[in-house]
């Protein structure tokens, strides 16, 4: 497949408590969009993920989302993207969110955004992709997750070269460092 400079961003369906949330997926959706990077997401026009979609799309920026059906039709679906898709399950969303980036940015979320992260850092791990995985922890949001993971390798139940294809960053200008494809 070539390379298309798209990052799938996982990220909430509400905004959080902390408006350093809201500014840093301002922030990214803008960075990437500055930096011709398209984005894939959710497809909501709620939460962090509208966040981050609006902000790529005000500088230019292509944003394509992908939502299931059941979700679409509660009218969460974003309609002013560059590219809907719409799928018949929450299964095919992520394998289509997959499909369609080069890497993986991981805002704050919650249950959702965790699962989402989990799957493509085990999906590195077991070779069925090479792409970046990025955990953006903005305000310290992922510390005690970062801290639960460094636990786990000291247990050896993660490798120190499985846990270092997890890259944390702290700056949006971190998160696209880390991209592979950045200019």
């Amino acid at each position: 497949m070539s390379k298309k400079n798209r990052v799938c961003v996982f990220c909430g369906s509400s905004t959080g408590k902390n408006p350093a949330f809201t500014n840093q997926a301002r922030k990214l959706g803008i960075g990437l969009a500055s930096s011709h990077i398209d984005v894939v997401y959710g497809g909501g026009a709620i939460g962090l993920m509208n966040v981050v979609a609006n902000a790529a799309l005000s500088r230019g920026g292509r944003v394509h989302g992908v939502i299931p059906e059941h979700l679409s039709d509660l009218e969460i679906a974003h309609r002013n993207l560059t590219a809907l898709h719409i799928t018949d399950t929450m299964h095919e969303r992520k394998a289509m969110m997959a499909e369609l980036s080069d890497a993986f940015i991981a805002l704050p979320g919650g249950f959702g955004t965790f699962e989402e992260l989990m799957e493509v850092i085990t999906w590195s791990q077991l070779d069925l992709h090479d792409k970046a995985v990025i955990m953006f922890n903005i305000d310290g949001y992922y510390d005690q997750l970062i801290s639960f993971i460094d636990h786990s390798v000291d247990n050896g139940f993660i490798s120190p070269g499985n846990r270092s294809t997890l890259k944390v960053a702290r700056s949006v200008d971190e998160c696209i460092n880390f991209l592979p494809f950045h200019e």
